[in-house]
């Protein structure tokens, strides 16, 4: 659609009028470095225990609050639309300006279910994917109050992540790859999909709709993207396995850049949709990234990209079209999150049979930098396999023992923070690069994932989402203090 649409810029800029990037999405590429922040120094101040919460929600360190903005089923969405659909996923943050916030949510859920997300007229994409994902827009503050909230995109299928672009809005992700003519069933209601599924959408947060999927991306399980500053590349993560997934770049044509709608608008077949291949030093492409471990933290290694031969998959999955050895594989290639400098990408875990190499170390979690000038990759956080993960059995020291790194997002400040989706208890965590790992928040009500953490402009607040019941919660407290 064109920009004069978009009436939602930061700090109240008209429409026609260029988004001011820094005062709308956080302009964490600022403050980030040109190389992931070496080993933590001595004026690094570490996040106090976390202190249990009387309500049993949110363990969090002293000094901090939170307050739920919506909870599933419980709090509604405005125009007559229904309940808050469930199943929050990813997340960003707007300025609206005012002391007032944007998001726009994901939301992750298969078709038939009690809270899905309705179809609105105007935002559906697949008709025959009822009461399924799609993406809502909540309006809230410092404060996080629930100021409103409404579908943008509906009739898609498990949006999981996705990113936040330069230009001020939402691609969203469905992990899927449906097709048309597949039947679901849930809860005693069964349906039959029209479109096919396993693509991204573009989703502005004024709730503007075009739901129309982005063929060009290719069409796989999608999990999460970055688009680079130079508005040139594209950087996706493919959570799969059986064989494993990849970490893709799209390269737009020799003098394109894309911004607001253009995605949309480009033919299936534009650009170049390429697999990530780790070289090693007999110039052999790295099959695994478990193949990996901690003694290899912060080493730079090679890239090339090995272009997609069919990214629409119409006979064959995109990472199934290489052979092993062609490619670079990895066991839930999550989170991906840019800087002027890079991108940073997330594997979640690999340590089950069928989830890396047999001769591979299993792992609970690794933080990848990908380095756009030098076209090279390193490994700057590593969570080593702790057997209590494999069973989720508690252990003696709850919060300093992680695993399952998910969705990832750059702080104002340049340090990193992770939403865990593992075994054992879940949190979210505050990480620097090639530093320690602190645990920012516990998950007390149950075992359900972290997702969607993206930090407001003004660094206040931390917004993050509890898949399971379904709950965005704002976080404040002396930020700066323990990520400046």
């Amino acid at each position: 659609m064109p920009s004069s649409r978009r009436t939602f810029l930061a700090g109240g800029a008209a429409a026609g009028v260029g988004l001011a990037v820094a005062g709308g999405l956080p302009s964490l590429a600022q403050a980030s470095p040109s190389r992931p922040h070496p080993p933590v120094k001595s004026g690094h101040v570490p996040f106090p225990p976390l202190v249990d919460d009387p309500k049993g929600i949110l363990a969090l360190p002293k000094g901090f609050s939170y307050t739920v903005v919506t909870r599933t089923g419980v709090t509604r969405l405005d125009r007559g639309q229904g309940m808050t659909p469930a199943d929050h996923d990813g997340m960003a943050v707007y300025d609206a300006g005012n002391g007032r916030y944007t998001l726009i949510q994901n939301h992750e859920i298969d078709p038939g279910a009690e809270f899905g997300v309705p179809h609105v007229k105007g935002t559906v994409y697949d008709p025959g994917a009822v009461d399924a994902g799609g993406c809502t827009v909540i309006k809230t503050d410092r404060a996080g109050r629930n100021l409103g909230e409404f579908v943008a995109l509906s009739g898609t299928i498990s949006n999981c992540a996705g990113g936040p672009t330069p230009w001020g809005t939402w691609l969203t992700c469905e992990e899927t790859e449906d097709r048309a003519g597949d039947e679901w069933e849930e809860g005693g209601r069964s349906g039959v999909y029209q479109k096919d599924h396993g693509y991204v959408f573009e989703v502005w947060p004024d709730g503007s709709a075009d739901p129309r999927p982005i063929k060009c991306l290719g069409r796989y399980s999608h999990e999460a993207l970055a688009v680079d500053k130079d508005r040139t590349h594209i950087y996706l993560s493919e959570d799969a396995d059986e064989p494993n997934g990849l970490f893709y770049r799209w390269s737009a044509p020799r003098g394109v850049k894309v911004g607001p709608g253009v995605l949309t608008r480009l033919a299936p077949n534009t650009g170049v949709l390429a697999a990530m291949q780790i070289i090693m030093d007999d110039g052999s492409v790295l099959p695994d990234v478990a193949y990996l471990t901690s003694a290899q933290l912060g080493r730079p290694f090679p890239v090339r990209w090995i272009e997609v031969p069919d990214r629409d998959a119409r006979h064959t999955s995109v990472r199934e079209q290489f052979t092993d050895g062609q490619v670079t594989r990895g066991r839930k290639f999550e989170g991906v999150w840019s800087t002027d400098e890079g991108v940073y990408v997330v594997n979640s875990f690999a340590w089950d049979e069928g989830d890396l190499p047999s001769d591979a170390a299993p792992h609970d979690g690794m933080v990848w930098f990908y380095n756009f000038k030098d076209q090279t990759i390193q490994l700057v956080t590593y969570f080593p396999h702790q057997t209590a993960a494999e069973e989720g059995t508690p252990v003696k020291y709850t919060d300093i023992t992680f695993d399952g790194p998910d969705n990832v997002t750059v702080t104002p400040w340049g340090s990193l923070v992770l939403a865990e989706d593992g075994k054992g208890a879940s949190h979210v965590l505050s990480t620097i690069p090639g530093g320690p790992t602190y645990a920012i928040a516990r998950n007390m009500l149950n075992d359900s994932e972290f997702c969607g953490p993206t930090f407001s402009t003004d660094g206040n607040v931390l917004f993050v989402n509890m898949q399971d019941p379904g709950l965005t919660l704002a976080i404040t407290g002396p930020w700066e203090k323990y990520l400046g």
